[in-house]
């Protein structure tokens, strides 16, 4: 690092202009990776639904459609009278583009029909899939729609692929709406934390260039694997937030070594060898906590802790290049543009004050503090004790989403509308099937509970697939519990069984969740006692900073617990009522955890820095809180800002991160850090400093705290 911070300062103009040019080349290629999206990845590869998804595609073809359009006579003629013009747009929509299969309400077999006429018999449907060379793309799909409008009636959209691009559509359309949002607020409120526009234009210049180098990223990733496009916006959600928070404390420590008397050049190298060490090293503690995210075998999960590693990545690079050249560069003039001389001298020397005080009322009652903050966060996480996994679906659309909108008539008009459980008996090795052997499974299937009607669908020599519909007005509950029913049913010698279906796909997805989640966790724990204790070279830090970053959490999941799934406040926000979508359970996991340890290193290394100095134990509390508390909260302020903006998306999954976040940050960046941290470490007194003899040597041989 010192080396390092030797060129920086040396070669400043070549590093800024480098750093520059290398982001704003790789981010307008970048900017190609929002037509390179996939919509899906939130199933388990390795699952009995997933296997039963492929063996179908495989020896019946494609069974999803990608459209499915909704034809209801406008004028108030009979679905007959429209017949002929559905007819002919279709004719002309199969000659322009390739399909693998269409159904159509008239022209399909009676049995077929059936399923393709609402319940009221006023609206019709056409399902089609297309074929995987149809040339169709995300960009020109909604083209592809209005060529299916037919005269004399109001049409729909609905199906999996028309659900995908609507919510890439609305996150593309978010991301422009939250950066817009975002970014001015944010050099406003850095304007009056620095008292100056060129200290706070600083800052926020990273933050749009970390958005740039983490879409280049990104895109690259599409290249080598699929990335789900959720990724864009929470790499622009941490890209954006983490580098303004990284520009401040490395700013903040800039303008400090300057107020102490040193020349620029020697501030701009002293902050690397501080700030720019506590930057390096937290971005690499949340590096490891996203790389949690990479042990899951759902390819959504994996492609959203890419998406975050690049964010953090982009945003730690440039604070360790282009900020710090910068500032070289700058000198005193970051300084320039105040209302008043000395305005950012005063501001620090305010909060420096009220933190310090803040600090000194805690240590003078650290149990009745530390006790109190303990006992109010376990009761603000109790409600995650009843918590429920859920999924990800049409729902999360704003309600007025032509895409949900149709989905929504799809589901509640029109019968079968795949809302079952398929079962595949295939024979093994040389074995064959004989007709009774499907027939008696399906006749089992249809006597477990929650189960209406289980019919044979296909059936050969070696296969037989059963569609079993579930029970009218049945809950994700009971479809659930039909499930393990179902898996429960004997197979024939010589075949095996297996159940898939979109209920089966949910379960198989959540149990993977529920499955892999423990090894997430000590990835994330294991990692962070290393790597704070090589920072620290103490045992009970580490510790105490994971406990922290538990309560964080707990608490933070009973917030969304309270709010998303028991439904308390779901108006206010513009939502529905769900349990907790678990892909995204797994994102705040490590967002939190991530953040959590992320501000105890920015708090602790200020105290350690003073302790090794020769403070005592209470001196390092009050200096390390007095140095940091403006940063921290101010940190916590702009990153709320950044979140809340992106919270505004109409999409809930969205807005279930952004309160996450929000709640988080309130928590840990004002009670957890300025208040319990403090008290603890006054109560655990000269225990703090504390390891093993041996430890210490491994600490002082390869220790990076120094």
């Amino acid at each position: 690092m010192t080396r390092w911070a030797h060129i920086v300062v040396a070669r400043k103009w070549w590093v800024l202009s480098l750093a520059v040019l290398i982001v704003l080349i790789s981010g307008v290629w970048g900017l190609g990776v929002f037509g390179k999206l996939g919509q899906g990845g939130f199933i388990d590869p390795g699952s009995d639904s997933a296997k039963v998804a492929n063996i179908i595609e495989d020896n019946l073809g494609p069974q999803t459609p990608d459209i499915i359009a909704l034809y209801t006579p406008s004028d108030g003629g009979s679905l007959d009278d429209i017949g002929p013009a559905v007819n002919t747009v279709i004719d002309a929509f199969e000659a322009d583009v390739p399909t693998a299969a269409v159904k159509s309400y008239w022209t399909a077999d009676a049995t077929t029909r059936a399923n393709l006429l609402s319940h009221d018999g006023r609206t019709g449907a056409v399902a089609i899939t297309l074929a995987p060379d149809s040339g169709v793309t995300a960009a020109g799909f909604a083209d592809v729609l209005t060529t299916l409008d037919v005269p004399g009636a109001d049409a729909q959209f609905a199906g999996n692929t028309v659900v995908g691009i609507a919510f890439n559509t609305k996150l593309e359309q978010d991301l422009v709406v939250a950066e817009a949002i975002a970014i001015p607020i944010t050099l406003v409120l850095l304007v009056f934390i620095f008292g100056g526009i060129v200290a706070a234009a600083v800052p926020v210049f990273v933050g749009i260039l970390s958005v740039l180098s983490a879409l280049a990223v990104l895109r690259l990733l599409t290249l080598l694997t699929e990335v789900s496009s959720f990724s864009i916006n929470v790499a622009s959600l941490l890209g954006l937030g983490l580098a303004i928070d990284y520009g401040l404390f490395v700013v903040g420590r800039f303008r400090e070594e300057l107020n102490a008397g040193s020349e620029p050049g020697a501030a701009a190298r002293r902050t690397l060898l501080t700030a720019g060490r506590t930057v390096m090293f937290s971005g690499l503690l949340l590096i490891c906590a996203f790389s949690g995210m990479l042990v899951f075998p759902q390819e959504v999960i994996k492609s959203l802790g890419f998406g975050a590693i690049a964010a953090v990545l982009s945003a730690a690079v440039l604070s360790l290049t282009a900020v710090p050249a910068l500032l070289a560069v700058l000198g005193h003039r970051i300084n320039a543009w105040t209302w008043r001389k000395d305005a950012a001298q005063r501001g620090e020397e305010r909060s420096q004050r009220f933190w310090g005080r803040v600090a000194s009322w805690v240590m003078k009652r650290p149990v009745a503090v530390s006790v109190t903050i303990v006992a109010i966060l376990l009761v603000m996480a109790s409600p995650l004790l009843g918590a429920r996994l859920g999924e990800l679906s049409y729902t999360a659309l704003p309600d007025n989403d032509p895409a949900r909108i149709a989905t929504d008539t799809l589901v509640n008009d029109f019968p079968q509308t795949g809302n079952g459980a398929t079962l595949i008996l295939q024979a093994e090795g040389a074995s064959t099937l004989n007709p009774a052997e499907g027939a008696a499974i399906a006749e089992a299937a249809g006597q477990v509970d929650g189960i209406g009607q289980a019919i044979v669908v296909a059936s050969t020599a070696k296969l037989v697939a059963v569609q079993a519909f579930y029970s009218e007005g049945s809950t994700p509950e009971s479809q659930s519990a039909a499930v393990t029913d179902l898996r429960a049913i004997s197979a024939p010698d010589g075949t095996r069984l297996l159940v898939g279906g979109g209920q089966a796909m949910i379960d198989d997805g959540n149990n993977a969740v529920l499955h892999w989640l423990p090894v997430m966790v000590l990835i994330m724990v294991g990692s962070t006692l290393i790597l704070l204790f090589l920072a620290f070279g103490s045992v009970v830090l580490p510790i105490k900073a994971v406990l922290m970053a538990a309560l964080s959490l707990a608490t933070t999941f009973g917030v969304l617990t309270f709010v998303f799934q028991d439904g308390h406040g779901v108006q206010l926000l513009g939502v529905s009522q769900t349990p907790l979508e678990a892909t995204f359970v797994v994102l705040i996991l490590a967002v939190v955890f991530g953040l959590s340890t992320d501000y105890e290193v920015f708090l602790m290394s200020r105290m350690v820095e003073a302790k090794n100095g020769g403070a005592t134990t209470e001196e390092a509390v009050r200096f390390g809180a007095e140095r940091t508390g403006r940063i921290v909260t101010a940190a916590a302020l702009l990153l709320i800002v950044v979140t809340g903006a992106f919270a505004m998306s109409g999409l809930s999954v969205m807005k279930f991160l952004g309160v996450g976040m929000i709640v988080a940050l309130i928590v840990d960046a004002t009670v957890i850090r300025m208040l319990l941290v403090p008290s603890l470490v006054k109560l655990m007194g000269e225990a703090n400093w504390w390891a093993p003899a041996w430890m210490k040597k491994v600490h002082a041989k390869v220790g990076i705290g120094h």
